[in-house]
């Protein structure tokens, strides 16, 4: 157990602790740049508007320009498992983008953390694993871990589905982000030895995914259940308790430089809606009770990237900090962007709240986000037990 989780960090001296870096590197801004253009190009929000009423709400030559033209869904893969072999601050830069757009993608869910759940298992060259994660990289398919969309890193989860003889999986997990799109589903289980982790493809017979309907609609929900579903088995108990652990921290950990994008595109809209929105001849931006509203949310917002930044590179550089990291981030960044959504819709007024404008879309990811991977209250409150401090009481 790390100095970190037993709560001892806080008693190494400073010295000793390497200074994390927030400032963004000239590669990761020519990566944003180029993300940025994509995005702009193919996913604007007339664009995701039109596709989320198909419901189908993935475009799937917007992912492959996106994960194998761009190399974005490799980014995390070592360069000798087909990846590009970089590190979670480009991929933090990436989410950013995908948030800033409220871009429907795969790209948290897969390229993050089913990526991370993998390289978590030790995969050598040669294996299906290591055959899994180069299809993974090069953006030919997609994964998703097969857990609640509300399960939050830490703590042991809750295993629903059963490895029986030769593998096979039954049972059901609720609330799969990205199921319906996953070629391949990595599947928390419980088989004789204890936690399993199994890889199934989704079209396997025995798999049934059946779509929900999500708050946020740029992100899809699905149960998954499996009858006997044959699977094979990608990592025993030795390792998979470990492997889920990491997946979920890396995928919270990232999750918060979605929500600064999200808060960003947020107070840039609002503040050019106010400039250009007059009212008794001026513009309504120009009274002091708003500039004063925009002005606390561009302060919460400085200090969402800073957290969200020091979660990047905490997982970037393997930081003994990293639970606390992830814990602050979240505890911060999710609050930041559900107050940067709705302070968008109420301050464009009536617009803010019709369907065609795209306010609403940053809203129900926002709100959707502050539930996933664990909520705000539930990182305070491990927050609390790392750093030995009493938890709120509510």
């Amino acid at each position: 157990m790390s100095a970190a989780t037993t709560g001892h960090a806080r008693t190494t001296a400073p010295a000793e602790q390497p200074v994390p870096d927030l400032l963004y590197s000239e590669a990761e801004e020519d990566l944003r740049s180029a993300v940025r253009s994509l995005l702009t190009d193919r996913c604007g929000p007339a664009a995701v508007l039109a596709r989320i009423e198909t419901g189908r709400p993935y475009d799937p030559d917007l992912w492959t320009a996106l994960g194998a033209g761009m190399g974005a869904a490799g980014l995390l893969v070592p360069e000798s498992l087909g990846g590009q072999g970089a590190s979670a601050r480009e991929a933090a830069v990436v989410l950013e983008e995908l948030g800033r757009a409220a871009a429907p993608s795969p790209y948290l869910t897969s390229a993050v953390i089913a990526v991370e759940a993998l390289l978590s298992t030790g995969p050598e060259e040669g294996t299906e694993t290591a055959a899994l994660l180069a299809g993974l990289a090069d953006g030919r398919s997609t994964a998703a871990l097969a857990l609640p969309w509300s399960t939050a890193p830490g703590s042991r989860p809750a295993a629903t589905v059963r490895a029986g003889d030769g593998a096979a999986l039954t049972g059901t997990v609720r609330g799969v982000a990205d199921a319906a799109e996953a070629g391949t589903l990595l599947v928390p289980a419980e088989g004789p030895g204890g936690l399993g982790l199994y890889a199934v493809e989704a079209a396997a017979p025995g798999v049934t995914i059946t779509p929900l309907v999500p708050l946020d609609l740029t992100r899809p929900l699905a149960d998954a259940a499996f009858d006997n579903a044959p699977a094979r088995p990608v990592a025993g108990p030795d390792r998979a308790e470990a492997a889920i652990r990491r997946a979920l921290s890396a995928g919270a950990g990232l999750l918060a430089s979605e929500q600064l994008g999200i808060a960003e595109w947020c107070l840039t809209e609002t503040v050019r809606h106010t400039r250009e929105r007059h009212q008794f001849n001026r513009p309504v931006g120009s009274f002091q009770a708003l500039k004063h509203r925009l002005a606390a949310l561009w302060l919460d917002i400085v200090s969402a990237r800073a957290a969200a930044r020091n979660a990047a590179d905490a997982l970037a550089t393997g930081s003994p900090d990293l639970p606390v990291a992830v814990a602050v981030a979240q505890a911060h960044c999710s609050r930041t962007a559900v107050r940067a959504a709705e302070e968008c819709v109420q301050l464009h007024g009536g617009i803010g709240m019709t369907w065609e404008h795209p306010a609403h879309l940053y809203l129900k990811r926002a709100k959707a986000d502050a539930t996933a991977l664990g909520t705000a209250g539930r990182h305070r409150e491990a927050l609390a037990g790392l750093v030995d401090l009493p938890a709120p009481s509510h």
